[in-house]
């Protein structure tokens, strides 16, 4: 087995930084804690920070504030080159006028490897990302997915503490996508590798991470596990920017009912009154009844969106919003229908300590 195979993992310590460019401030004072051999996604729309602080965890940037550790030795000062990381670029950044095999050499040769070990390393490289005896080609002979698979094993072979990649697969098709995701994770598993991932693919960032910090205005909305971020959004961004979610604005009465005069719907909560609640809940915790009580909202059907194994539904409420549900159900447009929810969860002031909830 390749040496490569047997790193020690690295942990990344991100206090308190932050980094403007102009009058813009990319990051307002980001603290982050990232295991040894965790795969760490920065998830969150354009012009949050995300790149940046990838580009400040590499050394590309240097935070007017703050600093970054490796395992406990700080290196915010310290040139990409001198960290020890490997980075993949989102336009896989590929010499033209080099072939495969001096692509991948790159780093090794500036490092002074011998040839054999150049050889060798690169070999490994190319059998790791299935992309064995093509060293002779040059990049413009080499498809999307190819090109992105080289520019892995470049990072790869020099055997780097941490792979930083910023939105590798945004070039690619939705399919190959996909497919590409899943080897990158294998990878990362098979090496033990302490990975950060930049994207704005709130499905991917689903699949492939161990935890998930979601950014926005330069500032770390929540950081969690895959389930916890969809399941438990600490505030109405992250829930309206992981996935698809509907959304009432009420109250909790004295009596601890929700009551949401806009769509006319009240029911029994174990919640202390609050005079501002939000209520959340995505499309498939929706279910269709045809009876009224308590817990049901009545609508009507709007459009229909068929996505293969289930179906989308735009309802409209009373008051005139729109809701998205998914069902199996054949829903005729104009059909009034009504709407329980299963689960759902509630945002008040003390967001942090609410809970999803149940119908049941």
């Amino acid at each position: 087995m390749n040496p490569s195979e047997h790193r020690l993992a690295t942990s990344v310590s991100i206090e308190g930084v932050s980094k403007a460019f102009g009058k813009l401030q990319a990051l307002k004072f980001v603290s982050l804690q990232i295991e040894r051999g965790e795969f760490f996604t920065l998830l969150g729309p354009s012009g949050c920070g995300k790149t940046t602080l990838l580009r400040t965890i590499a050394g590309f940037e240097q935070p007017d504030h703050g600093r970054i550790l490796f395992n406990d030795t700080d290196v915010t000062s310290l040139p990409p080159w001198d960290k020890q990381i490997g980075f993949v670029f989102q336009n896989y950044a590929l010499w033209p006028n080099m072939n495969v095999f001096q692509n991948i050499a790159y780093g090794l040769k500036i490092r002074k490897k011998s040839a054999q070990e150049i050889a060798e390393k690169v070999r490994w490289g190319l059998d790791l990302v299935n992309l064995p005896g093509i060293e002779t080609k040059f990049p413009e002979q080499l498809s999307g997915g190819q090109q992105q698979r080289i520019a892995i094993a470049r990072a790869l072979v020099i055997d780097p503490q941490i792979l930083l990649l910023d939105e590798p697969l945004s070039n690619l098709d939705a399919k190959l996508r996909i497919s590409l995701r899943k080897q990158i994770r294998e990878i990362q598993n098979r090496l033990a590798l302490t990975v950060v991932y930049v994207t704005h693919d709130q499905e991917e960032a689903l699949e492939i991470s161990d935890r998930i910090a979601v950014m926005n205005l330069g500032e770390v909305q929540q950081v969690a596990a895959p389930d916890v971020i969809y399941e438990e959004p600490v505030n109405l961004f992250v829930a309206d920017f992981v996935g698809k979610t509907n959304v009432l604005n009420g109250s909790i009465d004295a009596q601890g009912r929700f009551v949401s005069q806009d769509a006319a719907l009240q029911f029994a909560l174990a919640e202390q009154p609050c005079s501002k609640t939000t209520l959340l809940a995505r499309p498939e915790n929706i279910s269709v009844t045809t009876a009224s009580d308590s817990w049901h909202l009545h609508g009507v059907v709007q459009r229909r969106f068929y996505l293969g194994n289930i179906k989308r539904y735009e309802v409209r409420l009373p008051n005139q919003a729109i809701f998205l549900i998914e069902t199996h159900l054949n829903l005729k447009q104009e059909e009034k229908i009504y709407l329980r929810f299963e689960h759902y969860r509630l945002l008040t002031a003390s967001t942090q300590d609410s809970v999803p909830h149940s119908s049941k």
